[in-house]
């Protein structure tokens, strides 16, 4: 079981077991978020690529907080540089936390981080918390075949983009819905900017009627259970 808070684009703050994760947790320019980052607290932060939508507020708050970075080795090397303390993976290769276990998986899109330095991969994460529930975050991709093997973990929950142009749009997010089987889909990534302004509940309606997964179409600021 996993708490979610959301605060819009692609950032998350995650609760298991006492521990809280941060994921891209892009706040102080994110027009929807209804936090700062004074006002979240982590224990991890998942960042799945350098993009500053996503890299966000990960600084700024892993040394207010103490929290540990987990991302890619060349998103690492950068935020240590900065002063934070970070756990670096790559593509394919995962490591246990008190939590459960991160994997990375693939992503199609980009990495420069915002000084436009080399960022890597860009990456999702899949989690495997400690009771045996498993959690995809997608992070900013196309579609991709593959899916197909991130499904057959067993997904309590997918979080993919929707927005279209810079990731998927809604027709390959369904597709990527029914290669993955979650039983809860969160879409992401739409909305925030003018270019990426997406009909999330027609998005629902499609969903749901075409695949077996229930839409958690969240607000900024909304908290669940999964």
């Amino acid at each position: 079981m996993l708490n979610i808070t959301y605060f819009g684009h692609a950032a998350f703050l995650l609760e298991t077991g006492g521990v809280k994760i941060l994921v891209d947790p892009f706040l102080k320019g994110n027009p929807l978020s209804p936090v700062t980052p004074d006002d979240v607290e982590g224990d991890y932060i998942l960042v799945t690529h350098g993009h500053g939508d996503h890299l966000g507020d990960t600084v700024e708050i892993a040394l207010r907080t103490g929290a540990l970075a987990i991302s890619n080795a060349e998103i690492c090397g950068w935020l240590r540089e900065k002063g934070v303390r970070t756990h670096a993976l790559h593509i394919g290769g995962g490591h246990s936390f008190p939590f459960g276990y991160v994997k990375m998986t693939q992503a199609l899109h980009g990495s420069s981080l915002p000084d436009g330095s080399y960022g890597g991969n860009p990456g999702g994460f899949l989690l495997n918390l400690s009771d045996g529930s498993n959690y995809y975050f997608a992070g900013d991709t196309g579609l991709f075949g593959d899916m197909r093997l991130i499904g057959e973990e067993g997904l309590d929950a997918a979080v993919l983009p929707i927005g279209d142009n810079y990731t998927m749009g809604p027709k390959d997010a369904l597709k990527a819905v029914q290669f993955l089987h979650p039983k809860i889909v969160i879409p992401i990534h739409y909305d925030t900017f003018d270019v990426i302004q997406q009909d999330v509940e027609a998005w629902k309606t499609l969903v749901e009627s075409e695949t077996d997964a229930n839409v958690l179409a969240m607000q900024p600021g909304e908290n669940a259970d999964i």
